[in-house]
């Protein structure tokens, strides 16, 4: 009906109206797939000419050309021993391919790596494909977060984490130490060798704490749903990122495995939501006052920016959840790699016991305070090596927005990613001779660089380097120099420490080591209150 009454109006009998109906379709139809096949051909001459400007490029044999080099470099000990290889041979950088469309630019050479993360910021992007699957995860903060978003962020949040912050929270971090030992030594009484898993839940409490998200005691049972969900996403979210079906956004929000991830991820926002709108509506500090206030959560309601403007409740998760990944996940895995190697090197495990015993001794505490960390210089360099040897965050990934020059004059062309190796550089033999093996004295004044540098990056470096890194290294020079001060390490005859690169470099089966106490040490017995004000 409404059809004939058009024709009707426009003065067209049936015949001529369908005709001029099919013509009309017909055109939009050719339109349509005309400009599909212009685009498809132009993205097909842009991978030409991309793949042409990367032939200056060497890289390791593919598997074949439909996998690139999926599977070659694996998550696992064998595909770091591989990473090992790829460096030795190519020094600086070389060309691998994510799948047959995805090429990608490794740098492992501080020379190279500084054109990449010194460049400005719009100029070296986070890569959406490496970085994209965080953001159920952690939301629009730092990591996954670019442009304006992270420059606003950024500096919302840098103000509370600096010398002061960790300054502050050297107390709790005593105590909760305090707790972990008294657990520790509880259990080695109970069974001979201890997992280091227990740090993760060490850390966690430490972050909770900091946060003021709860003040229950997570180390003390055997196992959290924090932790364990955690693990959980960082497995489901890596292997989502090295799977070829998932780099497709259509593909990743269908497919089961990252809805598994999603799932995972579901659970660290229920864990640490409940905990957060509890401390948003009960807190005496919430949407008002400063870090010396209300630091934590509490600080994360009183931010704003230039405008005046606070962060929505999205916001503040998304601040915990980043808060959460990078003051626990990261540091976790720092303090059980430090003790490990510490327990593999007794002889520089037994000099870092003298100097924090004697330093203990002149201050007459047993307890670790803010100015004490600025006075062990041995355990320091210790716990500097133990994170070039093994960094909690092996790569990072930049997008380059445009050409990028190198120091030999080969250029990565705009559009590219970049893969940044901390591992590789870490385990360059042209930058670090005899890199695999635990040598502090690299640290020793004489030898060490001044200001920080590319050459040793496990918070990264640039711009967007880790703005909690003082609070950190504050955090894990209280964890290993009261553990050392109070238990001899030693390693697990029986067990195998096989390296497993992840979000964060963990473990297959954990680091079991073995744990014996030092005397009858009250600090080891008891569980001091922190004086955090």
């Amino acid at each position: 009906m409404v059809w004939d009454e058009l024709v009707r109006a426009v003065g067209l009998d049936h015949s001529t109206g369908r005709a001029y109906l099919l013509g009309a379709t017909l055109v939009l139809a050719l339109t349509v797939v005309g400009s599909a096949i212009l685009r498809f051909l132009c993205m097909v001459h842009g991978f030409w000419v991309n793949t042409k400007r990367l032939r200056c490029f060497q890289g390791p044999p593919p598997r074949n050309w439909l996998m690139g080099h999926l599977g070659l470099i694996c998550s696992s000990e064998e595909g770091l021993t591989m990473v090992n290889g790829i460096v030795e041979r190519y020094v600086h950088c070389c060309l691998t391919w994510f799948g047959p469309i995805y090429p990608i630019v490794r740098l492992f050479h501080p020379d190279y790596i500084k054109c990449v993360l010194l460049a400005s910021a719009p100029v070296a992007l986070k890569d959406e494909l490496f970085y994209g699957f965080l953001r159920p995860w952690l939301g629009e903060k730092f990591i996954p977060a670019k442009g304006w978003r992270w420059t606003r962020s950024k500096e919302l949040a840098t103000a509370q984490f600096t010398h002061s912050t960790a300054q502050l929270h050297t107390a709790q971090f005593t105590h909760s130490t305090a707790q972990l030992h008294t657990a520790q030594h509880s259990l080695h009484t109970a069974q001979r060798s201890l997992h280091t898993a227990q740090h993760s839940l060490h850390t966690a409490q430490y972050s909770l704490h900091t946060a003021q998200l709860t003040h229950s005691t997570v180390q003390l049972t055997h196992s959290t749903a924090y932790t364990h969900t955690a693990q959980l996403t960082h497995s489901t979210q890596h292997s989502t990122q090295r799977s070829t079906p998932h780099s497709l956004h259509a593909a990743h929000s269908i497919a089961r495995r990252p809805a598994y991830a999603q799932y995972a991820a579901g659970g660290l926002h229920t864990a640490r939501g409940s905990h957060a709108a509890h401390t948003q509506h009960s807190t005496p500090f919430a949407r008002g006052g400063s870090w010396e206030a209300g630091h934590g959560a509490d600080g994360a309601f009183s931010l704003q920016d230039e405008e005046g403007n606070g962060l929505t409740d999205e916001e503040i998760q998304s601040e915990a959840d980043t808060f959460m990944f990078e003051g626990h996940d990261t540091t976790a895995s720092a303090i059980s790699w430090a003790l490990y190697n510490l327990a593999r090197h007794p002889e520089y495990q037994e000099k870092c016991r003298e100097e924090i015993a004697q330093l203990l001794k002149e201050n007459g505490s047993e307890d670790l305070e803010w100015d004490h960390l600025s006075q062990m210089p041995f355990t320091t360099m210790c716990i500097k090596e133990s994170l070039r040897l093994h960094p909690a965050v092996t790569t990072v990934a930049r997008s380059c927005t445009e050409d990028i020059r190198l120091p030999d004059g080969r250029i990565i062309p705009k559009g590219n990613i970049c893969l940044i190796s901390i591992y590789g550089t870490h385990h360059n033999p042209t930058v670090w001779p005899e890199p695999e093996v635990f040598n502090p004295a690299r640290w020793s004044p004489t030898h060490s660089p001044s200001e920080p540098s590319v050459e040793f990056s496990p918070c990264s470096t640039s711009l967007r380097n880790c703005i909690g890194q003082n609070f950190a290294m504050a955090e894990l020079k209280v964890a290993v120099a009261l553990t050392l001060h109070r238990f001899r390490l030693k390693l697990e005859p029986t067990a195998v420490v096989r390296r497993k690169p992840e979000l964060i470099l963990r473990t297959e089966r954990g680091i079991w080591l073995q744990l014996e106490p030092l005397g009858a040490r009250a600090s080891a017995e008891r569980e001091p209150e922190p004086s955090v004000e």
